[in-house]
């Protein structure tokens, strides 16, 4: 299916929590590390019969230095970018987060949506005054949701 990037020697740091189980977790891709940041449950099977595309926002940045890190103006645009995509998604009923990684020149916000069309005017609308982004948006038919079992799966903690 998918399989949109290597994961290897994964860490986590996180406490467990029976609750809502937010990770951040590490793993490493053509040597640099790789920062993923998500929220380690499945929505129940009604949200998942809705929103069977899975969105990328990708940003792809100079990996030359900061050992494959933005540099700091380049990470504070994306995190004016990410602010904005929280505020505008965080309990939409349009779309659901999946997760963020950023490493090795490139950061992804994605997400799980329902209708293409209506998710690019919310996200066209939310960035409505800021500056152009040098991102592109790919969309890919995801109706099991694989690649959020993929990531939940790579970081699950080993007892």
């Amino acid at each position: 299916m998918l399989n949109i990037f290597k994961r290897k020697k994964k860490t986590t740091d996180h406490e467990p929590n029976e609750k809502l189980n937010g990770i951040i977790g590490e793993y490493e891709e053509d040597g640099f590390p790789i920062v993923v940041r998500f929220i380690n449950e499945i929505p129940d099977n009604s949200i998942i019969s809705r929103m069977a595309w899975f969105t990328v926002v990708s940003w792809k940045y100079d990996d030359s230095e900061r050992n494959g890190m933005p540099a700091k103006s380049t990470n504070d645009k994306m995190l004016k970018l990410e602010g904005a995509l929280e505020t505008a998604f965080w309990k939409s009923d349009i779309c659901k987060h999946a997760y963020n990684r950023t490493g090795n020149g490139l950061k992804e916000f994605n997400y799980y949506i329902e209708n293409r069309e209506e998710f690019m005017i919310h996200f066209n609308k939310t960035l409505e005054g800021h500056e152009v982004y040098p991102i592109e948006i790919n969309f890919y038919e995801d109706p099991e949701w694989v690649e959020m079992h993929k990531i939940i799966d790579d970081f699950k903690t080993k007892k």
